[in-house]
């Protein structure tokens, strides 16, 4: 292999730091506007399994990403010790080959519950090419989970894709990687007929709470997420 340049190399660890920096902080800007770091780039803190009292193992920190290993024991949704309820929520994620995750808000911590989704709202996640549940437009990557299209290509499997959910007052609008995928109000006569036509129609409990913890779901696939912050309005 050849040696690289000296001024390269300083190019290259120069980069190097300022991602390690940068990665899982707030700017000042953003902290000036009132965002929070969800997630210290290290542990997780903050976080549970749903159900559990801490973090399974099968939920570890490296390289600044929290991840799911799916062979680890210790499985399940990892949710934020905290519930919210107005709030613009940001972060990075990206999806192992074939996977499927998702972000699920509003969700109900019960025993009764054996999962997250049965009370809360998902912006899905998805590798749209080879993933089995891509068959439904409203299935795919950015997605009002079984009720509104993102209608826009994330990026593939092995990628990163930033993504920002804002719930205000029940007026939710997501957006991925940049562009604007969903925006409904809750409740209205479109969201009733939207959920009619769902799978949660016979989930009486789902979307009902309002206010809630914030889910990273395991589906079984690895999956990975950074820079997790929160801003409530």
């Amino acid at each position: 292999m050849k040696k690289l340049l000296p001024g390269l190399v300083a190019i290259l660890f120069t980069c190097t730091q300022t991602f390690a920096q940068t990665t899982n902080t707030l700017t000042a800007k953003e902290q000036k506007e009132g965002w929070v770091s969800l997630f210290d780039g290290k542990t997780t803190g903050g976080w549970h399994t749903y159900n559990k009292g801490v973090a399974g193992d099968a939920w570890t920190v490296a390289d600044g990403v929290l991840q799911l290993n799916t062979g680890a024991e210790g499985r399940g949704d990892i949710i934020t010790d905290k519930e919210y309820e107005n709030y613009e929520l940001a972060l990075d994620w990206k999806i192992a080959e074939g996977g499927n995750s998702g972000i699920i808000f509003d969700v109900n911590e019960d025993p009764k519950y054996s999962y997250s989704f049965l009370t809360g709202i998902e912006m899905q996640i998805l590798d749209n090419e080879k993933a089995e549940d891509n068959k439904l437009a409203n299935h795919l990557a950015g997605s009002l989970y079984d009720l509104i299209p993102a209608g826009k290509a994330a990026n593939p499997a092995g990628q990163w894709n930033s993504i920002k959910i804002r719930k205000d007052h029940g007026k939710l609008t997501f957006w991925l990687n940049g562009s604007k995928v969903v925006n409904v109000q809750m409740g209205s006569a479109d969201w009733k007929a939207l959920v009619e036509k769902s799978k949660f129609k016979s989930m009486p409990d789902w979307a009902t709470y309002g206010k809630g913890h914030i889910a990273l779901q395991d589906h079984g696939n690895a999956v990975y997420f950074r820079n997790i912050k929160l801003k409530q309005l």
